[in-house]
């Protein structure tokens, strides 16, 4: 196949370009992704060889090399991994839905930075880290049972060659024709051709790389002795989950941490276990400091690896631990898993489920300790995964009296300090038996609700649910420590007991004297209330709508609506205030000229302004403003 010359698609074209024109000032991790890169392709052939042991080719010792060639100003990067064929060349260099880079330019539009090196990493861009400091890249590749081998080159100027070339074993080779100012002798440690360099940032980066990183060392030889060579290996391949958790220092398990996960950051919290008995494994887990940005949008795609005697078994294994947990990183090695085990048998194995088990009970009793000895360090947590720990109250109902301890909620206690439930109760008034929690889609929305006018005149703490699934954590709980959950938009607020002897009022009265007039409001709006009553909710605002203690509430209502489920419906009441002047002037009417239509336009517009103060829209906008209009020109008839 003749020599072909292609352009790269537009997003990465600007990501080269965002490459080349110096964004970064980190450039030497652009080996790391590189030899991280190696290791993943190592690691592909390695498994799929476990069935198939003919894709060796006779070369079964894995290992990844350096050649640094002053003369030439390369720096070439080899794996005896899986290689490419030449359509795997074109579909995996330069697409977006392979390298992730449309993701990554959002990103860097979205924070208005290009400062961070270490945003390639969290996307997984490696390959394009060369161009930061390489005039031309060439990649020469071959996969198992290919006749030839792909030679791909590119200046990144936006276009790149290809075609088929002689390659005589199977992996990929990657030769950076360096930049001027990477290859000068002046700044040993940007020069990316100095061997010393090389040996420190391997140390550096990829030193739990679990393939041996090779590179000819050139020895000068003493006086008129001859310089020789000496193939070293760079990198430990000591697995750190092998060791005492005693000898291993905090920075040691942070770039492990970085290398094997591909992380920009260090991680939250750190748990390395090892387990005897009936069950033998190691775990070393990690909760990062920040959830990936997409992490609520996307299906689950990371899991757990697995090894076994520090053997690569599996990458991203998800049913270990349950998905409320899935942005947990790490590793389990148990010398009873089959090297060859595939996913279907994984997923019926006894032993692996005792496992997952245990790993869920241990993140759990680390967050619970988190959260007593360091709430600082859990209010970040909180802040990253809090989203996902409501989902498993919701979901997980064998685990859900441990979780409800673990969760925090704003609330009208403080603007600025989460609360548990249980220091909720602790502030509770002995006289108080229900836990109160309003919905809305933050905190100046929930505060403005008409209901919320009483429990603020008596002092009452209310729960701030802001999130889709808090109000289903909340329907799942049901109660805590017998006080059961208390929305402040539905059914009674059990306010009476609250309340001092002479402060009690005679809601039966005032329900017995406006009897008339609630029926003739419930059948102007037959078909879209419930029923209409007299509130013991409002102070200050002449109307609220709430639902009844049956069925889902309205702000369910909302959710399901959004996530095209309509046909849930809240039972809607309409709640009057009787004290506000507006209730009077209906009140007049309907004495005065009863079934008008202007007592209709005043039964209509006050069903109209509750759904508005509910974050709902009248089922007709434009009669609404039309009726408003109306009165407007017509105050008070």
């Amino acid at each position: 196949m003749t020599k072909q010359t292609r352009e790269f698609q537009t997003e990465t074209k600007q990501l080269l370009d965002l490459m080349i024109h110096s964004i970064y000032t980190n450039r030497e991790i652009f080996l790391r992704e590189l030899i991280s890169n190696a290791s993943d392709a190592i690691d592909k052939i390695r498994v799929q060889s476990l069935t198939d042991h003919d894709l060796l080719e006779n070369d079964p010792d894995f290992e990844i090399s350096l050649h640094a060639d002053e003369t030439a100003h390369t720096l070439t990067i080899s794996d005896n991994g899986i290689g490419m064929t030449y359509d795997e060349v074109v579909e995996n260099i330069g697409t977006i839905a392979k390298s992730g880079t449309k993701s990554f330019l959002e990103k860097l539009k979205e924070t208005g930075t290009l400062g961070d090196s270490e945003l390639i990493g969290q996307f997984g861009v490696g390959f394009y880290s060369a161009f930061m400091v390489a005039e031309k890249v060439t990649l020469i590749t071959r996969a198992p049972g290919q006749t030839s081998g792909v030679c791909w080159e590119s200046t990144g100027d936006g276009t790149y060659t290809i075609e088929e070339c002689a390659r005589e074993k199977r992996g990929t080779s990657l030769i950076l024709s360096l930049h001027p100012d990477f290859r000068s002798s002046e700044k040993p440690e940007e020069n990316f051709l100095n061997q010393y360099t090389l040996q420190r940032l391997v140390k550096k980066y990829s030193d739990y790389i679990r393939y041996p990183i090779k590179m000819n060392f050139t020895l000068k030889g003493k006086q008129d002795e001859p310089d020789t060579i000496e193939n070293r290996t760079l990198n430990s391949m000591t697995p750190l989950w092998v060791r005492p958790k005693a000898e291993i220092k905090p920075e040691e398990y942070n770039q492990f941490y970085k290398e094997v996960f591909h992380a920009w950051d260090e991680p939250l919290e750190i748990v390395h276990t090892k387990a005897e008995g009936v069950v033998e494994y190691t775990t070393l887990l990690f909760i990062p400091s920040h959830a990936p940005f997409d992490f609520y949008q996307r299906e689950m795609t990371s899991g757990i690896r697995l090894y076994s005697k520090n053997v690569f078994v599996m990458d991203n294994y998800q049913d270990l631990l349950p998905e409320y947990l899935r942005f947990v990183r790490g590793l389990v090695d148990s010398p009873d898993f089959s090297l060859n085990i595939s996913r279907e048998l994984l997923q019926h194995s006894s032993q692996l489920k005792k496992i997952g088990k245990n790993l869920e009970k241990t993140v759990i009793k680390t967050l619970e300790k988190m959260l007593e000895k360091d709430r600082p360090k859990y209010n970040k947590f909180w802040q990253e995964y809090g989203k996902a720990m409501k989902n498993g109250v919701y979901s997980d109902f064998a685990n859900r009296d441990k979780l409800k301890d673990l969760l925090l909620f704003p609330t009208s206690h403080s603007a600025e300090e989460l609360t548990t439930l249980d220091e909720y109760i602790a502030r509770m008034p002995e006289s108080q038996t229900v836990i109160y929690y309003a919905t809305g889609k933050d905190r100046a929305a929930v505060e403005r609700l008409p209901q919320m006018e009483i429990l603020k005149e008596k002092g009452l703490e209310v729960l701030y649910l802001f999130d889709r699934v808090d109000e289903f954590a909340v329907d799942a709980l049901r109660e805590h420590k017998e006080k059961k959950f208390q929305s402040v938009s539905r059914g009674d607020l059990k306010l009476k007991e609250l309340d001092a002897p002479t402060e009690k009022k005679d809601d039966e009265a005032d329900k017995q004297e406006n009897e008339s007039l609630l029926a003739a409001i419930k059948e102007q709006l037959k078909g879209r209330v419930a029923d209409v009553k007299i509130s013991n909710r409002l102070k200050s605002s002449p109307v609220c709508l709430v639902s009844g203690d049956e069925g889902i509430s309205l702000s369910m209502e909302q959710i399901l609506s959004e996530i095209d489920k309509p046909m849930y419906k809240a039972s809607r009441i309409l709640e009057l205030n009787p004290d506000h002047e507006l209730f009077a002037a209906i009140k007049n009417l309907h004495t005065t000229a009863p079934g008008s239509e202007n007592f209709n336009d005043y039964c209509d517009l006050l069903y109209g302004q509750a759904l508005l103060m509910e974050g709902m829209t009248p089922e007709d906008p434009i009669a609404f403003a039309a009726r408003v209009a109306k009165l407007m020109v017509n105050p008070g008839k």
